[in-house]
Order: C-alpha cells, then structure tokens, then sequence
C-alpha cells in the first residue's frame, strides 16, 4: 500500500539532519502536502503506515503506561497510608505530614531537568527501568520506617529517584511521533495517572485486610507491596522498553527505515514559494547552545505557569481525594473505594480529549476548555457542604485536570527544536511546573476540614491563571505564525543558509508553531 503523508491542506515543509543516534528531527516550513505519496515516487511500497504506526504504538505506549501508572501509585499512595492510619503509627502533625508531602516535589523538580539531558546521551532501555528499580526500593523502605525523618528522607529520595520519569518519556515518545500524533499517545500515557489513582484505591482497600500480618500496619503492607511490584516490573522493562527507532528489534530493516523516513519527511512540500527547495536542517547533535536557548524561551516559562494550573489540582486531588471523601462522613473503606470512579471517568475523558486534540491538530482551544471544566468543579465543591455536590463538582475537575493535562505537555513539546533544546526545555517545563505540586501539598490543611474552603481558593485561583496564561500563548503563537508568513512571501528566508535556519530552530522564519 502506498505510503500516507499527514496533511489536511495545513502548511508544512521539513528538512533534517541525522543526530549521533541516528535520529533525524524535523523543523517545520509549510505544511501542504498531498494526501498520498504517488506510487512511482515512493520507496516503501511494502509499508502501511497505519498498520505499522498500530505496532508502534503496540510496542511502545502499553510499557510506559505501566511504567507511569506505578509512578504515580508511589507518590501517591501517601494519601492512602495516612487513611490507614500512617498519621497516628507515626505521631505526625498535620505540619509534619504536610511537608513529607512537600519535600518529594522539591527534589522531584530539581533533578527532571539534568535527567532529561542524560537521556539525551543514554538507552532509554537502560535509564527508565533504572529509575524504576530505584523508587521502589525507596518505596520498600519506606514501609519500615518509625519517625518522621524516617518518612521525611523516604519522600525525599523518592522524589530524586522518580524524576527521569515523566520528562524523559515526553522526549522519548517525540522521538517516535509527529506533532500531530503526539498528544494522544501523551494522552495514553497520562490516563495512566487515572488508572493509579483508582487502582491504588482499591489496592490499599485490599492492603488494609493485612494490618496485623508479621505485626506490620496495614499501611506499612501498602508501601512494601507497592514497592515489590515496582521493582519486579522494573526488571521486566529492561527487556521491554525498546530504544529509538533505527534501533527497534520489533521493526524490520524496511520498517525501520520508514519510521525514520516518515518523521523526516512530515509534512514536506516540493517547493516553497520561491520555487527553491531550500529547507532546514535541525540539527542534532548534543548541543549547549540549544540547552541554553531552552532556558531563555518565553514559550517554556510560559507552559510552567500552564503547568502549575494542571499540576496544582491534579496533587491537590489524588493527594488529598480520600480525606476529603472520608471528612464528607464516609467510612475509610469506602471513602478508598469512592475514589476509583473518579479516576476511572477522568482518565476515559483525558483519552477522549488528546484523540480530538490530535484529530484537529489544535492544542490550545481543548487545553482552555478543560480549565473550564476544572473551574466549574472546585466552584461547586467551595460553596455547599453538601456531600453529593461536592463529589460531583470532584468529578468534574477531576476530568478537567486529565483532558489539559496532556495538552499541555504536548504543547511545548512540539514548540521547541531541535532535538537537544527539546529535551532541556521539557526538563525546564516539569521541572518548574511540578513546583506547584509542593504548593497544592499544603493547600489542604487539617482544620480546614470538612469544607476545605482555603484549598478549593487556591485551585480556583490557580486555574483562572491558567484559563489566561493559555490565552495569551494562543494569541502570541498565532500572531509569530503569521508574521512569518509575510516574512516567507517576501522571500526573507532566503537570506539564510539551511545551517543558520537549523541553528535558529523554532526561532527559524520557515517554523510554524502549534497552536
């Protein structure tokens, strides 16, 4: 079957040079294409790539949705610990136990940025199941504590341990899909966030039968179990999470060419206005420049205050979900157990909202929508006490969280080239983003309960940022995108060498951003 060239009648024209790894990355020009390849100017007529992007996707997302989904159970699980009674084993105050949540965001932050550039240089086969064994030793440990520093170091560790995760996954499923394929697998990825918090819910609710086994709490039993799954999944992954494209045992000679071919050659036309063929090449290579350009993007510091209005209702939630449940006057047991619909309905929306995201190639009309919705939430659990309203209004934020969540992270992703200044600016982006999960640890304090109402503010406040900081991102890009039309039509890009072009990266006269 012939192969298939993503267009829509967008503008779009790429050109690419190979990185050490053997990689090529894509700097976009003008999206126009055709819908198909003509037969006689293809050179994989053996390939369907619908059917190979199927057994990409097959081989790569179930893997790191596993990986993600026992993640976020590790860092999370604290919430139920303390719903077993964590608090009171330990004789934590409600200070104590709030910066126990803290400090893991704090080193969490601090070291996704130098983790994402190692990866850079690393097999992911190696470093993503090399973190994972990590955690969950911490995570064992953290089972067999007795005081407060005890906890306190667990969460800190834990928080270095965790941090090549999440960052290192976004670079490295760019590395296997286009931009406009890229946030519904980040969708896929990120439902398992929703997946965790209802499996953990009905995991520690499981756990919670063993309090008194080998005179051992329950809540000790949720983070030993936990920890013992995650590293016998960790050492099943070293086999299971494959390395970069021109490297995948799972895909032919042929197939593999493609794949590179495919991500080098999107949404390539012809010739650009002036009749040239002259394109960018993004280059590659390890590049301090690039890293530095990362940290000088207003588009990065702009998706971290995107981020903080995801991040903070998202902690806020799966951190805080059971005590709310359990102060509404629910019984512990089913306060775990009524956290799982929650979690069930807002990663199925999140998965509903990244596919349309990726359908329309639009990232930012979707990312505003879900602030809505998130907005409304919170608005209904501050003003009533009443129990099934404030649920309700859970359900909702909780929805709204996991269909922006994934937007954003994708939005920056596919903003930022080349290679190298990808992967530092998604370090920079979770890195200062996540900060605002050390904030939303300490939104909802003891006495505030029942009501919360100085937590549910703080999320209001937090997402109205977001409802603005998304608008304007939309309006600058939009008018950069346009501004370079008039640029190209005048023929400025030709002022240029292809070098210069892949050197400037997003800033390139011949990029169009995203929206």
């Amino acid at each position: 079957m012939a192969r298939s060239v993503e267009t829509d009648q967008e503008e779009a024209k790429t050109s690419s040079k190979e990185d050490s790894s053997g990689i090529t990355e894509v700097t976009v020009i003008k999206q126009e294409a055709d819908e198909t390849v003509k037969e006689k100017d293809n050179p994989f007529p053996g390939i369907d790539e619908k059917k190979l992007l199927r057994k990409i996707d097959w081989h790569i997302i179930p893997i790191l949705t596993l990986l993600y989904l026992l993640s976020f159970i590790d860092r999370a699980n604290i919430g139920n610990a303390k719903i077993e009674g964590l608090d009171k084993s330990l004789n934590l105050t409600p200070a104590q136990y709030n910066w126990c949540l803290t400090v893991f965001f704090f080193t969490y932050s601090l070291f996704e940025i130098p983790c994402n550039i190692i990866l850079k240089k690393m097999k992911p086969s190696i470093w993503l199941p090399g973190t994972m064994v990590a955690w969950g030793i911490v995570m064992i440990s953290m089972g067999f504590v007795q005081n407060y520093s005890g906890l306190i170091a667990a969460r800190f560790f834990l928080g270095v341990a965790e941090a090549g995760l999440k960052p290192g996954v976004i670079y490295y499923l760019s590395r296997w899909y286009r931009r406009s394929e890229l946030q519904f697998r980040v969708g896929l990825f990120f439902s398992a966030a929703g997946a965790a918090g209802a499996f953990s819910g009905l995991l520690a609710y499981a756990i919670s039968f063993m309090h008194g086994t080998r005179g051992l709490e329950g809540w000790r039993w949720i983070f030993i179990l936990e920890g013992i799954l995650t590293v016998l999944v960790a050492l099943l992954a070293f086999w299971g999470v494959s390395d970069y494209p021109e490297k995948a045992t799972f895909l032919t000679e042929e197939e593999r060419a493609f794949t590179i071919e495919r991500l080098k050659y999107q949404n390539v036309i012809k010739e650009n206005p002036n009749g040239q063929n002259k394109g960018v090449e993004a280059n590659d290579d390890f590049s301090w420049p690039a890293i530095r350009a990362a940290f000088c993007d207003w588009q990065v510091w702009m998706g971290v205050v995107l981020f903080w209005s995801c991040v903070a209702p998202l902690y806020g939630i799966s951190l805080f979900l059971p005590t709310i449940i359990n102060d509404l006057g629910f019984k512990k047991t089913t306060a775990q157990l009524m956290t799982v619909p929650v979690y069930i309905f807002a990663a199925t929306v999140g998965i509903v909202v990244a596919w349309s995201a990726d359908r329309i190639k639009k990232r930012t009309p979707l990312i505003a929508g879900s602030h809505v919705a998130i907005l409304v939430g919170f608005i209904m659990c501050i003003s009533t006490a009443q129990p099934a309203v404030v649920y309700t209004g859970i359900f909702l934020a909780a929805a709204g969280v996991y269909g922006a969540h994934p937007g954003n992270i994708s939005l920056i992703s596919n903003n930022l080239a080349p290679n190298s200044k990808r992967a530092a600016g998604t370090g920079i982006h979770f890195a200062g983003g996540n900060l605002a999960g050390a904030m939303a640890a300490n939104f909802y304090r003891a006495k505030d309960g029942p009501r919360y109402i100085l937590g549910h503010a703080l999320e209001i406040g937090f997402v109205a940022l977001g409802l603005v900081t998304v608008s304007i991102m939309a309006y600058t890009y939009d008018k950069i995108n346009k501004k370079r039309d008039r640029q190209m039509a005048n023929g400025e890009h030709i002022k240029y060498t292809e070098q210069e072009l892949s050197e400037q990266g997003d800033r390139a006269v011949t990029f169009r951003y995203m929206l």
